[in-house]
């Protein structure tokens, strides 16, 4: 798999793929049609990681991290699920991921921008998902300050204005050593921070103009990404 070709959208195949692998989604199937998921899905996320990656780097931050190795340690998520700790035990993922992270160490520690794709659209998302016991306490302290908490409020309210959604809620109540009646009560109960985009439609998917789709969303979603990423650099100091 070449990830110097040029990217040309997500093959339809590819799409027709990971329908029929929510429909068979056993070892023997995917066996028998492995070839097309390396041809059809694998060989163009790379060539997507590699093309976007780039231009996230020039656009938006030299900084983000883009890896095209595909055991897992990369920027494209393995198919196989983790399956030990789960009721559902299907063997494989019938859909693709893909991170663009900021930050040093492994990837699912970092901010980021998260790339989802189905077989009836995609999302990208940017933040990070859940935070570590560090980052959390880190995250609470920089809500609770006067400053950094309001940062975080503008930058909020600029991503919800441009018609991104917000979500990162996990607590019923605000955590202990807080104020309840806090001004920024609701922002202290999350456990992670993220933005998410409108659908991105099938006809954007396979076509080469989902790299400038795609790059628009970062940028409008890129405060979230933004104050983040000073947060975990705050961390590391």
């Amino acid at each position: 798999m070449n990830t110097t070709d040029k990217f040309k959208g997500f093959p339809e195949k590819g799409l027709k793929f990971l329908k029929n692998l929510a429909a068979n989604n056993n070892k023997e199937w995917f066996e028998d049609n492995k070839e097309v998921y390396r041809q059809q899905l694998v060989a163009p996320s790379l060539s997507f990681i590699t093309e976007f990656g780039q231009l996230l780097q020039k656009k938006l931050s030299p900084d983000i991290v883009f890896d095209t190795r595909t055991n897992g340690a990369g920027s494209l998520f393995r198919i196989y699920r983790d399956v030990r700790f789960s009721k559902d035990k299907s063997p494989y993922k019938t859909h693709l991921g893909v991170l663009f992270w900021e930050g040093e160490g492994k990837k699912m520690a970092n901010p980021g921008y998260y790339f989802h794709l189905e077989p009836g659209g995609a999302v990208i998302y940017a933040g990070q998902y859940i935070f570590d016991k560090q980052t959390l306490q880190k995250y609470r302290s920089a809500v609770a300050d006067e400053e950094r908490g309001s940062e975080l409020e503008k930058a909020i309210q600029k991503v919800k204005k441009a018609g991104y959604e917000i979500s990162g809620q996990h607590y019923k109540r605000v955590p202990r050593g807080f104020a309840p009646d806090h001004p920024r009560e609701e922002l202290l109960r999350y456990n992670g921070l993220y933005a998410q985009s409108p659908a991105i439609k099938v006809a954007e998917l396979t076509s080469p103009q989902l790299i400038k789709a795609c790059l628009e969303h970062c940028k409008n979603m890129a405060p979230i990404q933004e104050w983040l990423v000073n947060l975990k650099q705050e961390s590391v100091r």
